[in-house]
């Protein structure tokens, strides 16, 4: 059904196994800084617009790949089609974030929920199979949800938060909603990936974005044990070939050695964890993804490429032997790209991370 993979970088590093060079994709790389993606917006009405029609997500997902030579993409999509699908009602305004009409913060509220019937979320599923036969093979395709506790803090809020007063208030007064919702988000949660796993994705991501918000005792109990029951119940392989799976925290620095027991290949880091202290932590169970600032992208060209440098050196010597698996690093952002970066600066920064990971590889880096 599918054209054979071209280029399986990302997918080798996501499984520890030798690479050419290291393989570089970005959070939020099909957005807001690519005109194209803001024509394509135009067109399509609104975000939702974009994301509910598998030929525009199909669309802006191709569209940095015709810029940068990336070595995979990701499914363009939301974090909260799966509590829209719960009937929440998901809106997004120009300019402002996602909003939900009925949020979820009562007894009576949590007592409605339940895993959504995937149906209602077709059109990801069809995006996805539109996406991976667009790919023609050229690269790999992530696809992605957000974490049980991420999803509940807009449930909850409604809205983007700068306190999460709102779940957190839930969480610390009613715990056993708080374990009720969850539960329901992650069952959820793995069935959509898996769903998307059917469909041709053939590496999954799951963005905590906001797990970093909590306190430490609650972050295991309310953030890792959720994402660990979603890990637990999602396809190792389909149709033969292994399905990596990836798990980023933002925020989530202070918790590397509990995450390093998560059952997934990759820990997506952010950009204040430093690389070789996190590739000493985690040890030799999992690849490592990250890291650097997004901010980098607004420097001068010389500085993008000396602080990608610096990433690439920070995690250090990379694993060379074929015959077996070892530490392996996927360049990334720390968080997502910011909609005011010049789009020139990703070009050089793709471009210095191939370039100098070879000559880290050839032992001729400077």
């Amino acid at each position: 059904m599918f054209a054979p993979l071209q280029n399986d970088t990302f997918l080798r590093a996501c499984l520890r196994q030798a690479t050419d060079y290291t393989p570089v994709w970005l959070m939020r790389q099909a957005g807001r800084y690519l005109p194209e993606y803001r024509a394509s917006r135009a067109k399509a009405g609104s975000f939702m617009g974009l994301a509910t029609s598998p030929d525009y997500a199909t669309e802006v997902t191709l569209q940095p790949l015709e810029r940068y030579p990336l070595d995979a993409a990701i499914l363009f999509s939301d974090i909260l089609t799966v509590p829209d699908a719960m009937g929440l009602g998901l809106s997004f305004a120009l300019g402002e974030g996602p909003r939900f009409a009925t949020p979820v913060r009562d007894e009576a509220a949590v007592a409605k929920l339940q895993v959504p019937d995937m149906e209602k979320l077709r059109y990801v599923f069809d995006a996805v199979t539109s996406i991976r036969k667009a790919l023609n093979g050229r690269v790999p395709l992530i696809g992605f949800s957000g974490s049980p506790w991420t999803l509940a803090c807009y449930m909850v809020e409604g809205a983007g938060s700068d306190d999460y007063r709102l779940v957190k208030t839930m969480l610390y007064q009613r715990p056993d909603l708080m374990h009720k919702m969850l539960a329901i988000n992650a069952d959820a949660v793995a069935a959509y990936l898996n769903a998307q796993i059917e469909a041709g994705a053939q590496a999954v991501m799951i963005f905590d974005s906001w797990g970093g918000v909590l306190a430490d005792a609650a972050f295991q109990t309310f953030s890792l044990a959720y994402t660990q029951r979603v890990l637990k119940q999602l396809k190792r392989s389909h149709d033969g070939v292994t399905i990596p799976r990836l798990v980023f925290t933002k925020g989530g620095g202070l918790w590397l050695e509990k995450m390093a027991e998560l059952d997934c290949e990759v820990l997506g880091l952010d950009w204040t964890v430093n690389l070789a202290q996190a590739r000493q932590r985690v040890g030799a169970r999992m690849a490592l993804q990250g890291n650097l600032d997004p901010n980098v992208l607004f420097a001068s060209p010389a500085q993008i490429e000396t602080e990608a440098a610096s990433v690439l050196e920070s995690f250090g010597t990379p694993h060379m032997d074929t015959r077996s698996s070892g530490p392996t690093h996927i360049f990334n952002l720390g968080h997502g790209i910011s909609q005011h970066t010049p789009p020139e600066s990703v070009e050089v920064l793709v471009r210095a991370i191939h370039s100098y990971s070879r000559r880290m590889r050839t032992g001729t880096p400077h």
